[in-house]
């Protein structure tokens, strides 16, 4: 999986799914840390355009094809914070 740093979080909101995991990791309520600003672990990553294309085309094809067409590979390749490394 690339590496990819989180953008600059001053006047951002929080990624939503880093405040989920994150809330899944507290026993189902949000830190009292993560407010209505981004902090560097809940910035939005940056994420090549052309990789979410990809994921995201490949996810469509297998539902319509119902026939793999190498969606969890793609899926792989982008950043996902919400799993523990």
């Amino acid at each position: 999986m690339p590496k990819s740093k989180a953008a600059d979080p001053k006047g951002q909101q929080p990624e939503a799914l880093a405040t989920f995991a994150a809330s899944a990791r507290n026993a189902g309520r949000k830190p009292k840390e993560i407010g209505l600003e981004a902090t560097k672990s809940t910035a939005p990553l940056k994420t090549s355009p052309a990789l979410k294309q990809d994921a995201a085309n490949k996810v469509l094809r297998e539902g319509v094809l119902d026939k793999g067409q190498g969606a969890d590979e793609a899926i792989d390749k982008l950043p996902d914070r919400t799993r523990r490394r």
